[in-house]
């Protein structure tokens, strides 16, 4: 068994019946809503899910979890999900997949967030091994793209796969991927990029996490807000 796979089986023990789950997306959160399949059949565990992207939705139907559309809900009882990137204060850098807006709103949905992670994933600083990926209205670009970098920003629109045009979020926004200066802390970067007119959403989840499930060479961690 592997770290992610561990972690994640971890995770799973948080779950109770009767709760409505979000479903992260990735490899690691792959790994729960397979474990999830498995206690609902194996073990007669009752949850409704809810997920945060078209391919973790198509993943929990193929695997016969009952799932329902974020637009129907108002609160849900935990989340699981991974990231990107984790400093010691559990902020974390989120969203190379772009799924920005659904994440972020489950996680803020959520009575419980658990993030699961190996221990690669830690670091000093947000923005230390990653962009900071920012997701803009379209037609508002230049001018965000203008006001973050005059907050010390650097960076452009993420292409796409093709590398023949802009990369389209399932919602229809481009992505900015920006490099900000060491610095500035989490909190001062999340709010100025808040702040700033065009944004959508971002990758910085500030003071959302509740619980860190660190997997390291088999053995796993748990870190609490």
């Amino acid at each position: 068994m592997n770290d992610k796979q561990l972690v994640a089986l971890q995770a799973a023990k948080y779950v109770k019946s009767g709760m409505l789950v979000g479903l992260g997306t990735g490899s690691t959160a792959n790994y729960f809503i397979a474990e999830l399949a498995r206690l609902q059949q194996d073990e007669g565990l009752k949850v409704t899910t809810v997920a945060s992207s078209t391919i973790s939705a198509q993943n929990a139907q193929s695997l016969h979890l009952p799932i329902v559309a974020l637009e129907h809900i108002g609160s849900i009882d935990l989340y699981v999900d991974g990231a990107d990137e984790i400093t010691p204060d559990m902020t974390l850098l989120k969203g190379r997949g772009s799924d920005l807006v659904k994440e972020k709103l489950l996680a803020k949905a959520a009575t419980q967030f658990i993030v699961v992670a190996d221990a690669s994933k830690l670091v000093a600083h947000i923005g230390q091994n990653f962009v900071i990926p920012i997701e803009v209205i379209p037609f508002a670009w230049q001018l965000t793209k203008k006001s973050l970098e005059a907050i010390g920003g650097t960076g452009n629109l993420r292409p796409n796969a093709a590398n023949d045009g802009f990369w389209i979020t399932s919602h229809g926004s481009y992505v900015l991927d920006m490099k900000f200066d060491k610095s500035l802390n989490a909190s001062t970067l999340n709010a100025l990029i808040n702040n700033t007119p065009g944004v959508v959403e971002h990758g910085i989840f500030y003071g959302l996490t509740d619980t860190i499930l660190i997997a390291d060479s088999g053995a796993v961690t748990e870190l609490r807000a």
